[in-house]
């Protein structure tokens, strides 16, 4: 216990500085099997400094909260990775639109200043770029492995720092910049490396060293990357990397040139780097592909040893993804909050992220048609979960537009008891005139929904709540049925899945989008159209930025991209995008908010702490 905060209290704060040879110093001083950490690295035993580099990722990024979640308190869960990288865009709004919810991730802070929140993203940061900087240095002394499998950790460790690095340099901007252990140069001034220096100097090197030294790997392996996943996230890199970078050609064609591999090795099997993609859009999130599914380049699992995960600290750090996404289904009376649910994908935890009517509006095809990935990635029906069903009530039947004589009805357990209707659904008619005297609570996407206005619908004509705003199609991508339970009363269960850090569609995406900036727009238009097909969508005659971007918010949603999409094409340079995306967010937007708040507590601890400060705070 004491070695842990030692480390965690360094790497979040005088790693910082300069240098780790604090940590290091530590590590030696705590050391119940004796010798130094250079002896340690000597045997195999060195795989321990590799396996640390993921403890940072597991702690905060692709899937967790921050690791201080309360049970019960649906706020918690949105505090992490998913809110960083998918809230405050074009697609998410906060649950029922409450701009009082969880402001900081999804309103821009709602207008009130906060330099705080994102401490947690940035200390593990500092935490996981601290363990892979001693997994690289210690790799020198290794006398166990042969040269080609420790190249294959050392890999490992400098795709992981190049990840954790790409992430803090595009929600912060410059940083520092720490690539060793050595602490000759600890500081309280250090200095700020800009983003294009720390892309050339470090996230692009190390990405390319994982693409040619990691192992092939197979379709189970999880949570440490294969060399397909390398090669797809250098090409996530080298695109994102024109955000700051004038030579943008150079960027796409080396993005293009990376995508193009594992496109080339889907196209022809999987042969070289056992790059998949589903021909059948079921077959993608279906739970029987979630350990070992082809179609995924990454994947994050968390333990599969219930005891050591057991409690509600351990269990509330395991993949919260399934439940960010709920709507308030406990609203309506013919539903409860049980854990059982979890277990049947009837999860009724409230989540925070709610679709934009934009994000609904991709989907609506030109002919008017939905995009077939609409009702497969979408939840719109809920059955009655109540033992002893619901009966209609007076108020509910005023509040939900109940005709009168459906006070007393009952909704039985198992029944239909919530569904959303959209325009474009066959039965759209059927259902909405029917509205008032189904059994079933009906939400009319028009009463959910402005078009014309492009937002939420948070009042009624008279002035009064709508309330249907509780209830709004659930992103399931990430539903789980495979928990590990400790006590369904006290909530204390965790998500055993692997979530998707990166699929193949991304990277067809990714050389659409450099091939269209290259001058190609024939291979774009291609690119776009085999994921299109592969959906069963109608495919598109011609493909511009805003429509690659578009197809990205329709197959990529809620899968850790659309803050980055956004920033790298300069959508989020002004207000115009939002004002027409959505408004409700452009009403908070200031340019300046682009970049994150570095930390209050980190920059206090500095003498040069005014440098730290990023624009707007």
């Amino acid at each position: 216990m004491k070695t842990r905060y030692i480390i965690n209290a360094l790497l979040g704060g005088a790693l910082l500085m300069g240098g780790a040879t604090s940590c290091t110093d530590m590590l030696e001083e705590y050391n119940p099997g004796g010798g130094t950490m250079d002896q340690y690295a000597e045997t195999d035993k060195y795989q321990a400094f590799v396996d640390q580099c993921y403890f940072a990722m597991t702690r905060y990024f692709y899937g967790t909260a921050d690791g201080t979640s309360s049970w019960g308190k649906p706020q918690a869960l949105s505090a992490g990775y998913m809110a960083l990288s998918e809230a405050e865009t074009d697609l998410w709004t906060s649950a029922a639109n409450f701009v009082t919810n969880q402001q900081n991730y999804f309103w821009y802070m709602g207008g009130a200043m906060n330099t705080t929140y994102t401490a947690g993203f940035w200390n593990c940061a500092y935490d996981g770029i601290g363990a892979c900087n001693t997994a690289i240095d210690m790799a020198k002394y290794n006398k166990s492995f042969s040269a080609e499998k420790l190249n294959s950790f050392v890999a490992e460790a400098r795709m992981m720092r190049a990840v954790y690095y790409f992430n803090i340099v595009e929600q912060f901007g410059g940083v520092v910049m720490i690539t060793s252990t050595g602490g000759e140069n600890i500081t309280y001034s250090p200095k700020r490396t800009d983003p294009l220096t720390i892309y050339n100097e470090v996230i692009i090197p190390d990405l390319e060293f994982a693409a040619e030294n990691l192992q092939i790997g197979d379709d189970g392996s999880t949570t440490a990357p294969t060399r397909k996943a390398a090669i797809g996230f250098l090409a996530k890199a080298y695109l994102q990397k024109v955000r700051w970078d004038s030579d943008k050609n150079t960027c796409y064609q080396k993005a293009l040139e990376a995508a193009k591999k594992l496109i080339a090795d889907c196209e022809s099997g999987g042969s070289q780097y056992n790059t998949h993609m589903y021909s059948n859009i079921d077959d993608v999130f279906a739970e029987a592909n979630n350990y070992r599914n082809k179609e995924a380049l990454w994947k994050q699992r968390w333990a599969v040893d219930g005891k050591s995960q057991s409690g509600s600290t351990g269990l509330a750090n395991l993949n919260r993804n399934d439940e960010r996404f709920n709507c308030w289904l406990s609203h309506f009376g013919a539903r409860q909050n049980l854990g059982e649910d979890h277990q049947n994908w009837e999860g009724s935890k409230e989540g925070d992220f709610m679709p934009t009517q934009h994000l609904l509006s991709l989907f609506v095809q030109e002919d008017g048609t939905l995009d077939p990935r609409f009702h497969k990635w979408f939840t719109t029906e809920w059955n009655c979960n109540r033992e002893s069903g619901y009966e209609w009530t007076e108020s509910d039947c005023k509040i939900y537009g109940k005709d009168a004589s459906m006070k007393g009805k009952k909704i039985s357990k198992g029944e239909l008891a919530i569904k959303i209707v959209m325009p474009q659904d066959a039965n759209y008619a059927e259902e909405v005139a029917k509205a008032a005297t189904s059994n079933y609570l009906l939400v009319d996407y028009k009463k959910l929904y402005s078009d014309s206005q492009k937002e939420v619908i948070d009042l009624n004509s008279d002035g009064t709540e709508n309330q249907l705003r509780y209830y709004w199609p659930v992103l399931n991508k990430h539903n789980s049925s495979n928990y590990i339970v400790e006590s369904y009363a006290k909530y204390r269960l965790g998500n055993l899945n692997a979530t998707f850090i990166m699929r193949t569609p991304e990277v067809y995406l990714i050389a659409a989008e450099a091939a269209l900036q290259l001058g190609d727009a024939g291979s774009a238009k291609n690119y776009v159209n085999k994921i299109r097909q592969r959906a069963g969508a109608k495919e598109l005659g011609s493909v511009d930025l805003r429509s690659i971007i578009d197809e990205r918010g329709r197959e990529l949603c809620g899968e850790y991209n659309r803050f980055f999409d956004l920033v790298r094409v300069g959508y989020l340079d002004n207000a115009n995008y939002l004002n027409t995306t959505h408004p409700a967010l452009a009403k908070y937007y200031k340019p300046e908010y682009v970049l994150k708040p570095i930390p209050q507590a980190y920059i206090d601890l500095l003498e040069n702490g005014s440098d730290f400060v990023n624009p707007g705070y």
